[in-house]
Parts: structure tokens; C-alpha cells; sequence
């Protein structure tokens, strides 16, 4: 068994926990045991796990299927799983895991989410979990947002990361473009306008464009909306946090086309 908060394979782990280092090994943790089950049901496959003894009594059944679906499987002691965790209170397990080319979202497609410089990882993986609920087609996010495999986007995303298809753009504008060329209508939001979300059709193949959490969607983005909506608010508020604002968006559509 692993004790030793100093190991090589500690450092391994902690390093992985900065953006920097998932760039330049290509690889991103994985942490929970909800997590690691869903990237067991989708076959992705993992490098290195570290587990507790207790959690592998709880989980017998998974720790065999982890065993089949890892390179590396490691014992650890509390202290070390407390020490590469980045939760305070983990459950007992936590992998390494190769970035994989996944699937990109098509285009046209009959729903997409576009989402520009989001900071927030819990807003982005609460976003991916709703987007995955409605039945979106795929998600777009700009290269200046937060890294997609941040381990607080992963936990948010509650395990619909691995069945979502998502894609990062270094060109928003020639993205949106793009749909716009194949018959997709663009709506984004915006509080100088008097339309309501509800009062637009959103039968037909639809992009959603959201922006930054404090500023918005830049100047040359919002002009590509064919569609400018408000989502009406107490006069005393200013704004919505933006996955609430996707969440009612994404399900006004879903209402409309059920």
C-alpha cells in the first residue's frame, strides 16, 4: 500500500490538478467514485487509479471493472487520497485519464449551445449536465474559457461529460458563421430588448449563444444573433448567472418541440 504523500506518483497526481500540466501530458483526473463509474460504462479507459482499502470494500463490483479498465491500480492510504484529491471530503478514489479526440458536434444541427470565455468550471460542467438533460446535439465553448477537463467542470457535469458531444473553437465567429451558412437560427440574450424567450419560435434548427459570466457576449458575436431575447427579471435584478440562463433557454426549447 501507498503511504507516502511524497511519492513520485503523488507529485504525478498533484501536478495534474493545474491546467499547465493537463496541456502538456494530455491527461486529466478523475475524481469520485460517480465519475469513474460513468467513464467505466463508456469504456474510456484510465491510467493510473488510486483507491482506498474502504472503498474498495464498498465497491466490489466496480473495483473489478476499474481493475479491467486501468493500466495502473494503486492502494493508498487515507492521507494520500486526501493529499491528491481536490475536494475536501473525498470519497475514496481518484484516476488519471488520457485526453481522447472526442466527438464534435455537427453542423447544422437541430440544437446547439455556443458558450464564450466561461470562467467558471462549475457554471460550464452545470451547463453540459443541462445540455445532456434537454437532449442537445453538442456544445461549442471558446479556446479562452475554462479548460473542459477541469475537475470542477468534470464533478458539475455529474458524469454527462462523457456523453455529451463538445468541441473547443479558437474562432467563435466564423463557428456561428458556419451554422448560420446551413440554415440555423442564432438567438442570443440581452436586456435591451423588449422579446421575451417564450415569445419566439424555437421549432426550427436553433443555435444558443451565451457569453461571459460578468461581461457578456462580445460586441462581434452578439451581432450574429438573428434573434435578441430578454428572459424577463425582477427590476431589481441585473442578470442571471449564465447556466441559469442556459437551463431556461435550452428548456423553453425542449417545451416548444415536445
Amino acid at each position: 500500500m501507498l503511504t507516502s504523500t511524497q511519492s513520485p506518483l503523488v507529485k504525478q497526481f498533484k501536478k495534474l490538478q493545474t491546467a499547465k500540466e493537463r496541456r502538456e501530458t494530455q491527461s486529466f483526473l478523475l475524481e469520485g467514485t460517480h465519475l469513474i463509474e460513468e467513464a467505466c460504462v463508456v469504456r474510456y479507459p484510465l491510467t493510473t487509479v488510486c483507491c482506498t482499502v474502504k472503498w474498495q470494500e464498498h465497491h466490489p463490483e466496480l473495483w473489478s471493472i476499474v481493475s479491467d479498465n486501468c493500466d495502473r491500480l494503486e492502494l493508498v492510504s487515507d492521507e494520500v487520497i486526501r493529499s491528491i484529491a481536490t475536494t475536501v471530503n473525498p470519497d475514496g478514489i481518484v484516476a488519471i485519464a488520457p485526453r481522447l479526440a472526442q466527438k464534435q458536434p455537427q453542423i447544422p444541427a437541430n440544437l446547439t449551445i455556443v458558450l464564450s470565455t466561461i470562467q467558471d468550471p462549475g457554471n460550464l460542467g452545470t451547463m453540459i449536465r443541462t445540455a445532456a438533460a434537454v437532449g442537445v446535439d453538442g456544445l461549442w465553448i471558446s479556446s479562452d474559457s475554462v479548460d473542459l477537463d477541469n475537475p470542477k467542470v468534470l464533478r458539475a457535469s455529474a458524469g454527462q461529460w462523457f456523453r455529451l458531444a463538445m468541441g473547443v473553437s479558437d474562432n467563435l465567429h466564423e463557428l456561428v458563421t458556419s451554422y448560420k451558412q446551413q440554415g440555423v437560427q442564432v438567438v442570443s440574450t440581452t436586456s435591451h430588448t423588449k422579446t421575451s424567450y417564450w415569445d419566439v419560435d424555437l421549432t426550427t434548427p436553433t443555435l444558443i449563444l451565451l457569453g461571459n459570466e460578468g461581461a457578456g457576449l462580445s460586441e462581434d458575436l452578439a451581432v450574429l444573433a438573428d434573434l435578441q431575447v430578454r428572459i424577463p427579471m425582477s427590476v431589481r435584478v441585473e442578470s442571471l448567472n449564465v447556466a441559469t440562463a442556459a437551463a431556461l433557454m435550452l428548456y423553453e426549447v425542449r417545451r416548444q418541440r415536445s
